[in-house]
C-alpha cells in the first residue's frame, strides 16, 4: 500500500511549482506530512475525525490546518473528513445532542423544557441559499446540546481513531513478524 501512496503523494518541488500552493510550500513541505508511519497516520485519522464535525463547509480547511500545526499526515487527514457528509450530518448531530444532553447536568446545566431533536425540514425549491440558511437554523434551534455535544464527541472520535489505527497498524506489524518467522522456519 505505502508504494501506491508514494506514487500519487506529491514532493516539495511540485508544491513550489503550483502557484496556488507556492505560497505555503515551506510549511507544506515538511515530510512528516507526508510521511507514512504508524503516528503520522494515526494523527491524520484523529484530525480526520475531529475536523468532520466542525459545521460548515470548513471541514477540509480545518483538516489541513490541524495537519500542519500538529505534523501529521495531510492527505489522509483530509481524506477522512467525508464521513461526514449529506447522508451522515444529520446522524452524527443527532449523536452529539444526545452526547451534549448527557454530559449537561454534569456541568451543571440544565436542558430547557421540551426540548428534543429534529429533523432538518428544508422547504421544496429553497434552492442552494435557502437550503443553507434552513440548515443554519436548524443547528441553531438544537441550542447548548448540540454546542457541548459536537466538540466532545470530536474529541472523543479522535481519541478512538487514534487508538484504533495504533491498535491495527500493531496488530498488521505483529502478524507480518509471525509470518516471516514461520517462513524462515519452513
Amino acid at each position: 500500500m505505502k508504494k501506491i501512496f508514494r506514487k500519487y503523494i506529491p514532493d516539495t518541488e511540485t508544491l513550489r511549482r503550483n502557484r496556488w500552493l507556492a505560497p505555503f510550500a515551506d510549511w507544506l513541505g515538511h515530510p512528516r506530512l507526508w510521511h507514512l508511519n504508524r503516528h503520522s497516520c494515526a494523527g491524520g485519522v484523529a484530525v480526520g475525525l475531529f475536523a468532520g464535525l466542525i459545521p460548515g463547509p470548513l471541514q477540509m480547511l480545518g483538516a489541513a490546518g490541524l495537519a500542519v500545526l500538529l505534523r501529521v499526515n495531510l492527505p489522509l487527514s483530509m481524506a477522512v473528513t467525508f464521513y461526514s457528509n449529506p447522508l451522515t450530518i444529520v446522524p452524527l448531530y443527532a449523536f452529539a445532542w444526545g452526547y451534549g444532553r448527557l454530559v449537561m447536568p454534569l456541568l451543571g446545566l440544565t436542558m430547557p423544557p421540551g426540548a428534543t431533536f429534529h429533523a432538518p425540514h428544508i422547504p421544496d425549491g429553497a434552492g442552494f441559499g435557502g437550503w443553507i440558511r434552513a440548515l443554519f437554523d436548524w443547528v441553531m434551534a438544537l441550542g447548548e446540546p448540540l454546542l457541548i455535544g459536537l466538540p466532545l464527541l470530536a474529541v472523543t472520535l479522535a481519541a478512538i481513531g487514534y487508538v484504533t489505527v495504533l491498535g491495527l497498524w500493531r496488530w498488521h506489524l505483529l502478524r507480518s513478524w509471525r509470518a516471516r518467522a514461520q517462513r524462515r522456519k519452513d
